[in-house]
């Protein structure tokens, strides 16, 4: 009786933690355009309140030292995009110099198919013509995505620095209602682990700025040794899309091979570009990252690439970005709490 009694509390939980991933999935998805810019705001302030809280100790009123903080961190920004801009500028002001290089390769390849496979032109352009002709309504939807997308992050680069100086200005209202939605809760204890949660991620986000940083100059050093144009831009965003494992580093690096090939039109310049990403993947996971995250957040890594998985779905890209960094905020709370202990050891690496 006692053990089916058990199987069926068993049941019975599972069940409800069944309702609250559905529930809270679809919650996610379709306030998705509400939950996003509010959490970048959250993850933002967490990074931005260890300097607040010192600029505010040298006597800095609060909403001063908030404004400076994201005023500071907008111009970092600012910087990073205008570097990358001026990059694909002169990327652009070659353009024509590559498009005829671009349309001399094409018409090698056209001669190579009619030569080696016997494929005749008129049949080329065919093919040509069935595939203008279905990606045609294609292009015009994604333009339209894309000119939809450009909208809503006009609207959230607006809306994310303001959410982010009100959330750290009412800072201590919040803390109040943290209070009162879990009072059988030490306030100590919630205190600990609200500025453990901040100081981690903080930590983490300078860690992984670190590591950008290293892979996009290791990256474009590489890159200018094999003398490919634009190396600081190429290398620069193959390490931004890093953040996607496996595939980012995939992504980023078609365009500088691209490149090469109609450049140099030689097989070895985006070998090279392979070479030097692969072994700049392999520094970043084996000795960067560890050195300069140093497994701050403490997730293993089969979740970290279902966190980024289930993000996408729900969210996109932002889900991508944001997922990561929730599931270790998740991950450290269920360290402190023991009625979460299997949550955490589901979470954990090696049992730790």
């Amino acid at each position: 009786m006692n053990i089916r009694g058990t199987l069926v509390h068993t049941d019975t939980n599972i069940l409800r933690i069944l309702q609250y991933v559905v529930f809270g999935s679809l919650i996610l998805y379709f306030g998705r355009d509400v939950f996003i810019p509010i959490s970048f705001a959250l993850l933002i302030s967490f990074v931005l309140y260890p300097v607040c809280v010192w600029m505010e100790k040298k006597g800095v009123g609060r909403l001063t030292a908030i404004i400076i903080a994201v005023i500071l961190l907008i111009l970092v920004g600012l910087l990073v995009m205008a570097l990358l801009v001026y990059q694909f500028l002169s990327f652009m002001n070659e353009w024509p110099i590559l498009q005829g290089k671009f349309i001399k390769s094409i018409h090698d390849l056209s001669k190579m198919l009619i030569d080696v496979f016997g494929i005749s032109l008129e049949r080329q352009q065919e093919w040509i013509t069935k595939l203008t002709n279905q990606s045609g309504s294609g292009i015009l939807s994604f333009l339209q995505n894309t000119l939809a997308a450009s909208a809503f992050s006009a609207v959230l680069l607006v809306l994310i620095p303001v959410y982010s100086v009100l959330i750290l200005y009412y800072r201590r209202q919040w803390m109040k209602i943290v209070h009162r939605l879990f009072p059988n809760e030490n306030k100590d204890s919630l205190r600990e682990i609200i500025s453990l949660t901040i100081n981690t991620y903080y930590n983490f986000i300078k860690g992984m700025a670190l590591v950008y940083l290293i892979v996009g100059i290791l990256n474009s050093i590489g890159l200018l040794l094999l003398g490919i144009p634009h190396a600081i831009l190429f290398g620069f965003v193959a390490s931004v899309l890093t953040f996607i494992p496996y595939v980012g580093i995939m992504a980023g690096s078609l365009l500088p091979i691209a490149i090469a090939w109609i450049t140099y039109d030689s097989i070895w310049y985006p070998l090279g570009i392979i070479g030097v990403f692969a072994f700049v993947q392999y520094l970043e996971a084996n000795l960067i990252f560890p050195i300069a995250v140093s497994n701050r957040l403490n997730v293993n890594a089969l979740v970290m690439l279902v966190a980024i998985f289930v993000g996408g779905i729900l969210w996109g890209v932002a889900g991508m970005i944001l997922f990561v960094p929730f599931v270790g905020i998740v991950k450290l709370i269920a360290d402190h709490n023991p009625s979460w202990k299997t949550l955490s050891m589901a979470l954990g690496m090696d049992g730790k």
